[in-house]
């Protein structure tokens, strides 16, 4: 571990860049933040306080620039979502979709995945979570930095509700191989796919990204894989 990850107890999935961060997303994050962001804190969320009501609560970990976590959260308002993202232009992004389309039911931590499920959701909490696209650090050294593997796994899984699920997607086949085998290998999860290869059809509540649509086009593959919290 670097000594960076030494601090933090854990190999970290992501690597913090400078990337450009446009006025509007600067001015969207600094202003939505204090209305619809949670503040990282090792102190467990209070979802009836965050949220003003008691509804399933749906957490997304990696937001991108949130166009998908918004367009879920608009087309499920009977549910309540979360959303983490580290990187500043997609939390300023995500803002703006709360912000444009109106959300009651969407907020936004901004801070390392790992250590949000770790300190701040407690056993039980939650309906579902979400784990779309993440990076697929494709090199062989670089691998050991992806987020799904056995002990995050493991500590979703505790913090689903019985029958809450797990949903992941990527596009690298070699990735989606080691999800299905890290989420079968978790003795609080059961594979909801009734395929020959383990892999579910993409559920109706993931839209088709554009990214994805272009993929499909070109001929290549989306992985989902879609595991429930055994009762």
């Amino acid at each position: 571990m670097t000594e960076e990850n030494k601090a933090h107890g854990h190999i970290r999935s992501f690597v913090l860049r400078q990337g450009r961060v446009s006025e509007a997303q600067r001015r969207f994050h600094d202003a939505g933040m204090p209305r619809w962001g949670i503040p990282y804190a090792p102190t467990l969320i209070d979802l009836p306080t965050v949220f003003g009501r008691i509804a399933p609560t749906i957490l997304e970990i990696g937001c991108g620039m949130g166009e998908t976590t918004a367009a879920i959260a608009a087309a499920h308002p009977q549910n309540d979502y979360i959303g983490i993202e580290v990187h500043t232009p997609g939390v300023g992004s995500l803002l703006k979709e709360i912000d444009t389309r109106e959300l009651s039911n969407l907020r936004v931590i901004q801070h390392d995945a790992v250590e949000v499920v770790r300190d701040m959701l407690g056993p039980g909490l939650l309906a579902g979570i979400h784990v779309f696209f993440p990076d697929p650090w494709p090199k062989k050294r670089q691998q050991k930095r992806r987020l799904i593997q056995p002990p995050f796994v493991s500590l979703l899984a505790q913090r689903l509700a019985p029958g809450g699920y797990l949903h992941c997607a990527t596009d690298w086949e070699e990735y989606a191989a080691q999800m299905l085998e890290v989420l079968s290998a978790e003795p609080l999860l059961e594979n909801t796919a009734t395929t020959d290869t383990g892999y579910a059809p993409r559920p109706d509540y993931r839209p088709q990204t554009k990214f994805e649509t272009r993929g499909l086009r070109l001929g290549h593959g989306v992985w989902d894989v879609v595991f429930r919290r055994k009762p």
